[in-house]
């Protein structure tokens, strides 16, 4: 999508690289430079909090956290939406130095206790969402409520009591004040690692995603992914305040499909970043929702946490009008590792998740030695970004961090010009006879079927190849699209001992919570 070279010219010369140390620091500038500029946009009444309102009341809650007996490098929950309460809870812990650790509101009681135990956290601040629930938690629970006014006046409510001095317990004795996040990350293991980020890996992480996109004060965004996750957090929230733009925080916290455009027109967006999930759903309601001449113009659209297949891609571009961005990244890498440039900044390449923005990223074979241009291995990534290992679990952090390298797990190559094309999960791979297949381009080519919505393929046990290939499809019309049309597809675009041996037709398929497709539910569901 070309861009006019004076246009271009005007980006560079406005774009200024945000001046962060870190979370701590995160409102400073924009507080001299730019105190009643909007920083976030709140409540069904879309009301705007400007950067000096927010920086007071983040500083009010780190005096009261600090006034409880918090001391710097103490470890504290987050169990909120996405909604100003976790900013302000967020900003507030890190200007009292202390560490911060979002969790999952939709996580039950037992799954929150557990990782609030396993931390050491000396207390979690909730919302109304949260607090709601009347969840009981194994350490002081003290609700958070920011109240503000049509005309952008805020105050906060919490009374925490006194959390008892002592040593710290759980992990938290392995934290400090450089640590600023604790991110807890499933992954493919049933027990959630715990990722530290330090104010340091935190601002080298927002430094290259806003010099990527060139967020500045005239940017605006909707926050569709959640803030528990490196996604949302980093490339939505804290990318958009450390570079002076605006967030808004959908109606109770939630990405809704239903108000997604009423909002993004509402604060004038110019970007928005999704998983392929969200992408999907938006596209297939654009016919009924999206505003066309009506909508606001986009500088471009992200996606990354999970692949997105070709086919979309190109739909979503040609519906917005904007250019469609991959990303890719990890929790353990503070998000963002590459990403496709902007079109001015460099060519967009089909299958790509782009160059590295601000790490070094290695494609290696099984014995740790560089992959040629072209040649598939496992990707591994250095810099900055990258975290010091897992809280709590010396043995997997030393198999996943190598001489300051994190070994991602993923399968990948590297093109003559350093673009990265990912193929898969190591772990996902399907042996079938000793032919390694991933399951992840099986889906890429299913999604391109004509009248498939989306595709889930797993591995099936068998007697005689060991494993053989399984997909549940879900079909964009019920009597649309058939099984044997869909296999015929296959037949046409894949090895022959790709195709599905089964394949099912299903109404929907399960997603984590961070809206990757959840592959344990699907194995689990349709591979016995």
């Amino acid at each position: 999508m070309a861009v006019p070279a004076a246009a271009s010219v005007r980006d560079a010369n406005r774009y200024r690289p945000p001046r962060v140390t870190g979370l701590a620091d995160l409102l400073d500038r924009q507080v001299r430079e730019r105190p009643y500029a909007r920083a976030l946009v709140v409540t069904g009444e879309r009301v705007r909090l400007s950067y000096r309102a927010l920086a007071s009341l983040a500083d009010e809650v780190a005096a009261r956290l600090g006034a409880a007996g918090l001391g710097r490098g103490d470890a504290v929950g987050l169990i909120c939406a996405n909604t100003a309460e976790f900013v302000v809870a967020l900003l507030g812990a890190a200007r009292a130095g202390l560490v911060a650790a979002p969790l999952d509101p939709a996580l039950p009681e037992s799954q929150l206790s557990a990782r609030l135990v396993a931390l050491g956290a000396r207390a979690v601040l909730l919302d109304a969402s949260a607090s709601g629930r009347g969840v009981m938690l194994p350490v002081p629970a003290w609700s958070l409520r920011v109240d503000v006014s049509e005309a952008g006046t805020a105050a906060v409510a919490l009374e925490p009591g006194v959390c008892d001095a002592g040593n710290a317990r759980g992990a938290a004795g392995e934290l400090s004040e450089r640590d600023a996040l604790v991110l807890f990350t499933a992954g493919t293991t049933d027990r959630a690692k715990m990722v530290p980020l330090t104010h340091a890996n935190v601002a080298a992480s927002l430094h290259a995603i806003c010099a990527t996109y060139e967020l500045g004060p005239d940017d605006a965004t909707v926050a569709v992914m959640p803030f528990f996750h490196g996604h949302g957090l980093f490339a939505a929230l804290l990318s958009s305040l450390a570079s002076g733009g605006c967030v808004l925080l959908p109606e109770r916290g939630r990405f809704s499909a239903g108000t997604f455009w009423d909002d993004m027109r509402a604060v004038d967006a110019t970007w928005f970043t999704a998983v392929p999930a969200i992408h999907e759903i938006l596209l297939d309601r654009s016919e009924r929702e999206y505003p066309g001449a009506q909508a606001p113009p986009l500088k471009f659209v992200r996606s990354c946490s999970a692949p997105l297949n070709t086919a979309t891609q190109r739909a979503l571009e040609r519906t917005f009008g904007a250019p469609l961005l991959s990303a890719y990244g990890m929790t353990e890498s503070s998000h963002q590792a590459t990403s496709e440039p902007l079109p001015q900044r460099g060519a967009l390449r089909q299958g790509s998740v782009g160059r590295p923005t601000g790490v070094a990223v290695r494609v290696v074979d099984r014995g740790g030695r560089s992959c040629p241009a072209g040649v598939e291995g496992e990707v591994w990534v250095q810099g900055p970004t990258v975290a010091r290992g897992y809280l709590a679990d010396g043995d997997e952090s030393a198999r996943t961090f190598v001489d300051g390298w994190l070994r991602t797990g993923d399968l990948g190559a590297l093109d003559e010009d350093g673009y990265l094309s990912l193929s898969g999960r190591i772990k996902n791979l399907i042996n079938r006879g000793g032919e390694k297949i991933s399951p992840e381009h099986v889906e890429d080519i299913l999604a391109g079927c004509p009248g498939v919505a989306e595709a889930a393929v797993f591995a099936v046990p068998d007697a005689v190849y060991g494993q053989r290939v399984g997909a549940a499809v879900v079909v964009r019309e019920p009597d649309g699209v058939g099984r044997e049309e869909i296999l015929r597809y296959c037949r046409d675009h894949l090895a022959a001992f790709e195709v599905p041996d089964r394949l099912e037709l299903v109404t929907g398929l399960p997603y984590t919570a961070k809206g990757g497709l959840d592959r344990k539910a699907v194995q689990a569901r349709y591979a016995p």
